[in-house]
């Protein structure tokens, strides 16, 4: 039986090139604008993490992009989405990807504190001899941390209030960050 393409199956591509044609356009107005910024965006910095560590059978990539907002010079609240993909060869895959809500505090200028809530979907699977097993989960972790900052850097320990050793994607409660805002 053969399939013919109609405009039902076409509608989705249409959609998004006139979504690509219209970020185009207005991308090519903001450049004009960008010259003036406004105070909105003088406010707001971009960040993240990327990781990445192969071995022999082994494959870890993470990337984590976010965005914060400064209110003033203590108090910054942002949004992040992260990814990840870990990988032991014929032992276990893992795939998670979410979404996290984020408080940086600076009391003082060297200093920041931050509470971060965290929603991750977890997607594992197993590999043995007797089988394979999936094991699929979402994990929300609460993180308070602490850290030192210098300029757009700031090194320092999170704890997870929330971590649950039986169901969670990660094997400790503490957990030392980097974070780097441009």
């Amino acid at each position: 039986m053969k399939k013919t393409l109609s405009f039902k199956h076409l509608k989705p591509l249409f959609i998004f090139f006139g979504l690509i044609i219209s970020f185009v356009s207005s991308a090519q107005t903001s450049v004009n604008a960008s010259k003036n910024k406004s105070e909105f965006w003088q406010k707001v910095q971009f960040g993240g993490g990327v990781g990445l560590s192969i071995g022999n059978r082994f494959t870890d990539i993470t990337l984590a992009p976010n965005a914060i907002y400064n209110f003033n010079k203590y108090v910054a609240l942002g949004v992040g989405l992260q990814g990840g993909y870990v990988s032991n060869k014929n032992v276990f895959t893992s795939i998670h990807y979410g979404a996290s809500l984020i408080t940086l505090i600076n009391p003082i200028e060297e200093i920041q504190l931050s509470v971060e809530l965290e929603q991750i979907r977890v997607n594992n699977e197993f590999k043995s001899f007797s089988g394979n097993f999936k094991d699929n989960f979402w994990n929300t972790g609460l993180f308070l941390g602490g850290g030192y900052r210098t300029g757009n850097v700031i090194v320092g320990m999170r704890y997870n209030i929330l971590h649950n050793s039986n169901n969670n994607v990660y094997n400790e409660a503490f957990m030392p960050f980097v974070r780097i805002y441009f």
